[in-house]
């Protein structure tokens, strides 16, 4: 089995667009948090989120019109290219390799439907943009991505295993490269803010009304957030051979689906879920440096969360949450996640958990507060969380060339 590792990084948050903004601001415990523009929030009490700003569609994509496609597909695009760019790939090499494009999502381009639905409620079925109709497919993610990339004979999978989707698609190209079914993969996820969601999560009442706050004895929820991580796989010995930067090694992953409740997580399964990926990585726990949780600030995850972290960890290490920073991203959320964590490996920091005052006494883990902290990281490990139980644990760590 080949060892896979990541060499490039593609990054579009609310809080740095490009990876070294994107390492800048995890650096610095940046807010991404800001008043929601995407849509109407008249009538919600309070509407916070943190949106990316400062895009511009057209710096990224040469082949495909920005208008011709949604705003998650654009994230994902840029990603892409971001990714090829980092990783000093030529995209002709790429077009002449076995190439996979995974993307994980929640949403596709439902703020597309959102349109759609208004225009329907409005003039009927003779009202609908039928550009919109085109493009509000969630598989127009990745097939945006082969369509701007100019690649043939691709394999592509858009995963729509909601808010782990982005380390699904992580998983399934560790698979393909690691099996050598594939030179290159692009994976990752991609989301954008919208009215559907946003409403979805207020009405159960999980939305903060100004900051996320993991972990924290007063934390009141989540932020809405959108974005892309992109990552570029590619085996070591093909790192090795072309000389590239090695960010990280994906060491392996675990998954599973206990579908125990349609939204609320399962402490054991995802217990479950840690020591299986431990298995698969041969690793023991106390081999793991840091955990980036899934840590969304809601009263129930983050307590299910840590009590689930404490069943598989004698003594658990730093455990972060950079949604209190970039905000709940959905299906892009475990994507940007593990690009935070290849960061944190590659420049040797923990990204800090911001807006913690009082650590709740019912996690009480070390959550690094309010400030990064220098740290050299051998393994690292990224838990994703979401509905109906899809649980997915990965792991990274340092190699040889890293150090």
């Amino acid at each position: 089995m080949e060892r896979v590792v990541i060499t490039g990084l593609g990054v579009v948050s609310s809080i740095g667009i490009g990876v070294d903004d994107f390492c800048a601001g995890l650096r610095e415990g940046r807010s991404g948090a800001k008043p929601i523009t995407a849509f109407d929030t008249t009538g919600f009490a309070h509407s916070i989120g943190c949106e990316v700003t400062g895009f511009d569609p057209h710096e990224w994509l040469d082949r495909l019109e920005p208008e011709g496609i949604g705003r998650a597909t654009q994230f994902a695009v840029a990603g892409a290219r971001m990714a090829l760019a980092d990783a000093a790939l030529d995209v002709e090499e790429l077009r002449r390799r076995r190439a996979l494009v995974s993307v994980g999502t929640s949403d596709g381009e439902t703020r597309d439907l959102d349109t759609l639905t208004e225009q329907y409620l409005t003039d009927g079925a003779g009202g609908l943009d039928p550009a919109l109709a085109r493009r509000a497919d969630a598989n127009q993610l990745t097939s945006g991505m082969v369509r701007e990339l100019g690649l043939r004979d691709v394999e592509s999978m858009t995963i729509g295993t909601a808010c782990a989707a982005g380390n699904y698609a992580i998983g399934s190209a560790f698979d393909a490269l690691r099996a050598g079914d594939v030179d290159f993969a692009l994976c990752g996820g991609a989301d954008a803010v919208c009215r559907k969601t946003f409403t979805g999560f207020y009405r159960f009442g999980t939305i903060a009304p100004e900051k996320c706050q993991p972990f924290d004895r007063d934390r009141k929820g989540l932020l809405a957030s959108e974005g892309s991580g992109v990552l570029l796989l590619e085996s070591l010995r093909s790192a090795r051979a072309r000389g590239a930067r090695i960010y990280a090694e994906v060491l392996s992953y675990g998954l599973n689906c206990d579908a125990g409740h349609a939204v609320a997580p399962d402490r054991d399964s995802l217990a479950r879920c840690i020591r299986l990926a431990h298995r698969n990585a041969d690793i023991k726990p106390e081999d793991v440096d840091l955990i980036s949780a899934h840590g969304t600030g809601t009263p129930t995850n983050d307590v299910v969360e840590t009590s689930a972290i404490r069943q598989v960890f004698a003594a658990p290490p730093p455990t972060v949450s950079v949604k209190s920073m970039i905000g709940h991203a959905m299906g892009a959320a475990s994507a940007l996640a593990t690009v935070a964590c290849a960061l944190a490996i590659h420049e040797g920091f923990i990204p800090p958990t911001i807006n913690h005052m009082n650590t709740d006494p019912d996690c009480g883990l070390d959550c690094v507060p309010n400030q990064a902290r220098p740290a050299v990281l051998n393994v690292v490990q990224n838990n994703a969380l979401a509905f109906a139980g899809n649980n997915v644990v990965l792991l990274l760590g340092r190699t040889r060339e890293t150090t």
